[in-house]
């Protein structure tokens, strides 16, 4: 019996590995063909490296055509469609997480497609190289939770990186407001000051950075204010910089001072901010008294019951053995 679970867990151990270096091996393939497609793209474009060094940094994000793409266009040229049918929503979403590339819902699809399809399929595998027979009923239900897995697991890495996003943007927009007001106070219009506050923030806070220069290039690009101001918010998905987009848009057709409408909310920001670190501080204690309670709550009345214990049973085992 050793022995064969031993075997077992050899089989298993080397099926991993395979596993691991088939991806390994598979994925610096595919990066390695997206990094030369990208140069000849570059190199067939005529596109000067004195040019890419003129552009602001962190400003301009240039999208390289990932192996993805050419995976997605041979499968639906296959006849099997990738589009979601909630297409805008989806987009919306995986905005929020970072992925705005054209084709990233087609791409969400086919993952979510390939895990739907691929995690039963190798569980079943699995289990008939161990040697097991499970029955039919059992390889049902274990497929049904392997494909409910593949379909809820992108999706909710989806969430979890657009709410780490979120995160990310809220704690630095305080300091971003800061800077605006500065350059605001100073003269520069609202164009040059998201111009100016996205290059200094290029390395402190990156995604903040980006979203200013999308609103550059949107407003150099002949877009409205009020029209670039929105589609900020739609991409940040966070309510604070929605309200500051709003304000702004007030600001411009009421005609007040931007510089009162920007010190305003810098102040109310950072007092939201304050708040969110005060809110933490007072889940502290009860976070806390979870591992009080379940770890050292029991070794200490332990050490406080164990000598009384120690103690009864010295008195009553003789006393009982005496009177016996």
């Amino acid at each position: 019996m050793t022995e064969l679970l031993a075997n077992d867990l050899t089989r298993y151990a080397l099926l991993a590995l395979l596993f691991v270096a088939v991806v390994g091996v598979t994925y610096g393939i595919a990066s390695l063909l997206g990094e030369r497609r990208e140069v000849r793209e570059r190199l067939a474009s005529g596109v000067q490296g004195s040019e890419a060094a003129a552009a602001p940094s962190g400003l301009r994000t240039h999208d390289a055509r990932s192996a993805w793409l050419s995976l997605v266009g041979a499968i639906e040229r296959t006849g099997i469609p990738l589009v979601d049918t909630k297409d805008a929503t989806l987009r919306s979403r995986l905005v929020a997480a970072g992925f705005k590339e054209e084709y990233a819902p087609r791409v969400y699809s086919l993952i979510r497609l390939i895990l739907v399809v691929g995690l039963p399929l190798t569980l079943f595998v699995l289990l008939f190289l161990g040697g097991g027979a499970p029955s039919t009923s059992r390889l049902i239900v274990m497929g049904m939770i392997m494909a409910l897995i593949g379909l809820y697991v992108p999706s909710l890495i989806v969430r979890i990186r657009a709410d780490r996003r979120q995160q990310q943007l809220i704690n630095g927009f305080p300091d971003a407001l800061d800077l605006m007001l500065v350059c605001v106070e100073a003269g520069l219009g609202l164009e040059a000051a998201f111009n100016r506050v996205g290059m200094e923030m290029t390395r402190s806070h990156p995604l903040l950075a980006e979203q200013f220069g999308s609103v550059v290039l949107e407003l150099r690009a002949g877009r409205s204010q009020e029209d670039a101001l929105r589609r900020l918010a739609d991409r940040a998905g966070a309510d604070e910089i929605r309200a500051f987009a709003t304000l702004l848009i007030q600001s411009a057709k009421l005609g007040s001072s931007v510089a009162q409408t920007l010190r305003t909310y810098a102040a109310e920001m950072r007092e939201r901010r304050r708040m969110r670190a005060e809110e933490k501080a007072h889940r502290l204690p009860v976070l806390l008294s979870i591992p009080l309670v379940c770890c050292m709550l029991p070794v200490m009345i332990g050490v406080l019951m164990l000598p009384a214990v120690i103690r009864t049973i010295r008195v009553l085992i003789p006393a009982l053995a005496g009177g016996s």
